[in-house]
């Protein structure tokens, strides 16, 4: 049942966002660059408006040795190939969420916490900014979080990899609707 309207800006640019993994360009991601993105990106849904989320920047400046740290964690066969794959985006943004010992809460924080990355990620898509979310092994190493100063009721909830592009990347479809769609009948 495809609606022949007119989309919204808000529907293009969820239409059009993509993840950007590779090819970034050269052009620096600054602090204040992703700082506001975050401004707004932190009006996410939150139950009891717990904000569960706080950001370690890694600008490009400090991008080489932090790869290194990262890799570093690896064994020592895959440390190259690691050392390589962090040294390919402009900058990073770690999202840290706090973990309560409650279920429930720790559902609603991760909830909200992903609702604020995919904030981010349309901001920053607005701005030709590309964005991919990482949940790499790295992120739940013991070693890593301490490199980060990630507290023990904290979760590293993923790295986001950011730079500029010069090429778009492909638009991979989704399942039909349909498909994952049912109406309750009692």
């Amino acid at each position: 049942m495809e609606q022949e309207k007119q989309l919204t800006d808000l529907a293009k640019v969820i239409l059009d966002r993509r993840a950007v993994k590779k090819g970034y360009n050269d052009k620096p991601v600054t602090e204040e660059t992703v700082f506001g993105l975050l401004e707004h990106a932190v009006w996410a849904p939150t139950h009891g408006l717990r904000q569960p989320w706080r950001f370690i920047f890694v600008g490009p400046d400090k991008k080489a040795d932090f790869a290194e740290k990262i890799a570093g964690t690896y064994p020592e066969e895959r440390q190259e190939n690691r050392r390589q794959y962090m040294n390919e985006p402009n900058a990073f943004l770690v999202v840290v969420m706090e973990e309560p010992d409650n279920q429930k809460q720790w559902d609603e924080n991760f909830g909200a916490t992903a609702a604020m990355i995919q904030n981010f990620w349309l901001l920053a898509w607005e701005q030709k900014l590309g964005v991919v979310w990482k949940t790499n092994p790295h992120i739940y190493d013991p070693k890593v979080k301490e490199i980060l100063n990630v507290g023990e009721n904290e979760k590293i909830a993923g790295f986001l990899h950011l730079g500029y592009f010069d090429e778009e990347p492909p638009k991979k479809d989704r399942k039909p609707i349909r498909d994952k769609f049912t109406t309750y009948e009692g």
